[in-house]
């Protein structure tokens, strides 16, 4: 089994998987070890508008554990065959270990960092979405569910 983690410079998994610098790729033996790791430079950006989904599942990895992650990156992921685990903290290698010994549950919706009056009127902003005859063309690139007021947590 191959797990990846979004992490910053310093292996901490990254609080959004779009601001992660690097995958961290653990390999995990039949006896719940980890064998093996390595890094992959992450393509910038969410999960949803990168081919990052394609790329782990290319490794062999089958799950994701990350901190926030929205709806359009979570739908990349299992479209590619990956579990992703979301609401995860702190070192990398340790919340591996935690997770393969059934520490570490799934916590649900997990866009923590983008609050409903605040986000989205500065992210969407931001997203070259012209108005045309009074539609809107929403771009959305954070993966936080791909729609306006969508990326709330629970």
């Amino acid at each position: 089994m191959k797990i990846a983690v979004p992490v910053s410079k310093e292996n901490q998994i990254e609080e959004h998987i779009g601001n992660c610098e690097f995958y961290n790729i653990f390999t995990i033996s039949d006896t719940k070890e980890i064998t093996g790791m390595q890094s992959m430079k992450s393509p910038g950006g969410c999960g949803c508008n990168t081919d990052i989904a394609a790329d782990l599942a290319s490794e062999g990895v089958s799950v994701v554990l990350a901190a926030g992650i929205g709806g359009g990156s979570t739908k990349a992921f299992h479209k590619s065959g990956i579990s992703v685990i979301r609401g995860c903290s702190g070192d990398s290698a340790e919340v591996v270990k935690k997770y393969v010994s059934g520490q570490v549950l799934d916590k649900g919706s997990s866009c923590h960092n983008h609050q409903p009056d605040n986000h989205h009127k500065q992210h969407h902003s931001t997203h070259n979405a012209p108005e045309i005859a009074g539609v809107r063309e929403v771009k959305h690139s954070c993966a936080c569910g791909s729609g306006e007021g969508s990326c709330h947590s629970n």
